[in-house]
């Protein structure tokens, strides 16, 4: 019985990851959920988590982007408001911060918000790989994910796509 268990386990999760993956060619996002605490990003469809990246972010991970040069990656809702091909750091999209929220808690503070907040692709100066990149927060604010990663988002994602950004 244990063995019959065993192998309806792995089929069903042979069967889940070749969905998520074929489906990932097939559908267009309508949702991207950052999570700053665990460095991650979901892209969803339907209520349906797709996948899952590893991402780096600004060298100050914790708390919410006040100010520009603060190093830090905003959080609440924005939109992916736009695509960059020609970016420094590969394509990136634009995340709409500042957000009406943001400008009015920078005005009171009588600072500048910053902006032109991105998910990019990797540092071209970079002298680790890919994946050893993505172990360590190193952008100014924006939310980086490795090349071919981006290739993939490129694909499924289109422009107006809502991303949440929790602490």
């Amino acid at each position: 019985m244990r063995h019959i268990c065993y192998h309806l386990m792995l089929l069903c999760s042979i069967l889940f990851t070749s969905y998520s993956f074929a489906s990932l060619k097939d559908v267009k996002i309508d949702l991207v959920i950052v999570n700053k605490s665990s460095s991650s990003m979901k892209v969803m469809h339907q209520g349906k988590i797709l996948k899952t990246y590893r991402i780096a972010m600004g060298d100050v991970p914790k708390g919410h982007k006040l100010t520009e040069g603060d190093q830090r990656t905003p959080q609440g809702r924005y939109i992916l408001d736009y695509k960059k091909a020609d970016s420094a750091f590969y394509r990136s999209f634009h995340i709409s911060y500042p957000n009406d929220e943001d400008k009015l808690r920078a005005k009171a503070l009588g600072i500048s918000p910053g902006g032109f907040i991105m998910i990019h692709g990797e540092n071209p100066q970079s002298a680790l790989p890919p994946l050893e990149a993505q172990k360590y927060n190193w952008t100014n604010g924006c939310i980086a994910v490795t090349n071919k990663e981006m290739d993939e988002l490129w694909q499924i994602i289109e422009p107006g796509t809502p991303i949440e950004i929790w602490p």
